[in-house]
This record gives structure tokens, sequence and C-alpha cells, in this order.
């Protein structure tokens, strides 16, 4: 059979790389085509167009390459039309990828959706291009599938990726207590290091018998962190390991909170950005809480100081609570439990390989 994958991001392409090695399990003669990164191409995609030539971030950058962007649309298109692919899955990506979602789905050929866009968060509008245009929805989040069940579209609950990384870890690894370490993630682009960082290390001073350790964010060299603190300890690329040694984590809001969670590593959340872009978000996203984990929960498991809350102070009084407060550490606990038991043995790859492989043979 012949599949063609669009993933946009590095998260994605990880993803769909997953979902092409159980695939050839099933598919001996699998030809795989289309948008990724090196991961995938490793799996075996022919990549006709490389994601690194998708990234652009931010507003004026979007419409600085708006031309490039559409260029490479008409380009997928018309890759598609000649590849005559089987199935379409796409990963992620959602402002791209409706696009070519409405094209295949023209054209008679089953659009399948790994990792469904976040509409019950922002965009809600997208919900019917997913009802027009995708023929299988696959969520990674438990709520979701409720969510899509009430606008009318099924959507299959596949298991969560985090869940698997974080459990293929552990089974090699092991965690430690008491080390007096506490994990700072600030994030992975500059704008969210540039101003998380500070904040967690002003608070810092607050715990002197305690040892900081940053993850260094892919991209970044000691020297940009060290300009914040030149005695400061970093883990590069490897937050599962810096995890595994800290009695405590202070997370930028992200998929971070949630492997946080996964690893049993109690956490502060903090999220911080400019006054415009809090006020915009304000107004377009209407949700009770900004970490996955206390969405999943429908709880305020872990602390979450938002924009002017996340100041030092009240940042050093909630990681004190984590590290001194033995009904403050029970609770979290508790809420830890629940949200293993509401993901459930996480397989996604081997799942969505398996729903595609039905789907079409």
């Amino acid at each position: 059979m012949k599949y063609y994958f669009i993933s946009g991001e590095t998260s994605g392409d990880n993803h769909a790389s997953r979902v092409m090695v159980e695939l050839k399990k099933l598919d001996k003669q699998a030809l795989f085509r289309g948008m990724g990164g090196d991961m995938s191409r490793a799996a075996g995609q022919e990549l006709v167009l490389h994601q690194k030539e998708m990234a652009v971030m931010g507003f004026a950058e979007v419409l600085g390459s708006i031309f490039k962007i559409l260029k490479n649309i008409r380009r997928i298109k018309k890759d598609i039309s000649t590849f005559n692919p089987d199935i379409l899955i796409l990963v992620d990506y959602p402002g791209f990828n409706f696009k070519i979602a409405k094209y295949a789905s023209k054209r008679n050929i089953p659009v399948h959706y790994y990792i469904s866009p976040k509409v019950w968060a922002w965009k809600e509008g997208r919900v019917k291009l997913i009802r027009k245009y995708v023929r299988e929805l696959y969520c990674i989040l438990p709520f979701e599938t409720d969510y899509f069940a009430k606008k009318g579209i099924k959507a299959t609950y596949v298991g969560n990726p985090s869940k698997e990384t974080v459990d293929a870890f552990l089974t090699t690894n092991t965690l430690t207590n008491g080390t007096n370490k506490i994990a700072l993630l600030p994030g992975s682009r500059k704008q969210e290091i540039s101003t998380s960082l500070p904040i967690m290390l002003e608070a810092m001073k607050q715990f002197p018998k305690y040892e900081a350790i940053v993850a260094q964010a892919p991209g970044f060299d000691e020297a940009y962190y060290h300009a914040f603190d030149p005695t400061l300890k970093l883990i590069p690329n490897n937050m599962y390991v810096l995890l595994a040694q800290c009695d405590a984590a202070i997370v930028t809001s992200g998929t971070a909170t949630l492997e946080t969670a996964l690893m049993n590593v109690p956490q502060v959340v903090c999220y911080k950005t400019t006054k415009v872009s809090y006020a915009i978000a304000k107004f377009v996203i209407k949700l009770n809480y900004i970490s996955l984990v206390n969405l999943i929960l429908e709880a305020p498991c872990v602390k979450e100081l938002i924009q002017d809350d996340f100041e030092a102070e009240k940042l050093g009084y909630e990681l004190n609570l984590l590290l001194k407060s033995k009904d403050k550490i029970a609770q979290m606990e508790s809420y830890y439990e629940e949200l293993h038991a509401l993901i459930g043995e996480s397989h996604p790859s081997v799942n969505v390989a398996n729903q595609v492989w039905q789907s079409i043979s």
C-alpha cells in the first residue's frame, strides 16, 4: 500500500516515524512518501518536503513567509495527485494539514488524522472541517473522545505518546528521591526561556540547600544559559534523565507538564508572555486550566502560576509546599495515580498503525 504522511514539526516527525515502523510490520510492501523530518526519513519515508522548510514561528514571520507556505501547499497537492496514495495520514500541524485534507478528500483519498487538533481550546470552527474531510480521527487525550462525540464526530482514543515514552524510559531507569535537586524546565523557545528562567533562578535563591538543574533545549548552547548564571548546571536534550534525579520541578506550560506528572515528580507550572499576547489568548482560549495535567483530570492537581502570578516570591512559596508539606505531596500523588489510570496503558503508534491497516486492507 502507498501511505502519504504529513508532519510539520519535530514532535510530529517523531510520532509519524513510530507509526511507519509499526505499519512496516503489518505491510511488507509499504511505501511512505510526504512531508516530515529526519526521523520519518530514517523510518523509510521519501521526503518531498523537509519540515524544516516550514519552520515559521510568530505572526509577523508567518505573514512574511506566506508565499513560501502557499508554494509548499501547492507542491504537496501536486505530489499527492501524482503519487495517488491509498491513504493520507496527517499528524498534528492543523493550519497546513486542513488544506491538504480538503484537497485529498475531494479526490476520494481517505484522510486519517493522528493527534487531533485542539479545537476544544481554540479555533472551534475547525470542527466542521474535521467532520467534512476527516474519515478517522485519533486522539491522544482521554477527554477528547467525549468532546468530539458531542460534536457528532467519532474519535478514537489511541493512548498518549508521552506515556509510551515515559514507560519505556522507566523500564531501564529508576527515580531517586531526597537528592536536594530541583529541575527547571523553562521551555524550548527563546522567548519562553528568556522570560521564565530569570524568575525561576530568583525563586531558587530561597532554597540554598537545593541545586537547580536546567533542561537545555535543542538549538541553544551552554553559553546562552550561562548568560543568566555562569554557574548553572545543564542537562542537554534529555528531560527524563533530569526529572529522574530531582525532588521537584518548575515547568513552563506545555507537554512537559504531562511528562513530569507521568514521571511522578511534584511540580509547579508557570507561564508568562507579553501583555498583548496574553490578552489575545484570554479572549480566544476558554479553558479553566492551562496545564495538560489539570485539563485531563479536570481538577487543580498542579499549581498554575500564570502571567502576573508568575513571580519569584509566589513561586518560592509553592515550591516550598511541594518540598515540605506532607499533605500537599500526598494530594499530588493521589492526583497522579488518577492521571495514570485515565491515560491507561499507551501504545499509540501500534494502535494507529492497526487502525490504518484495518481500514485499507
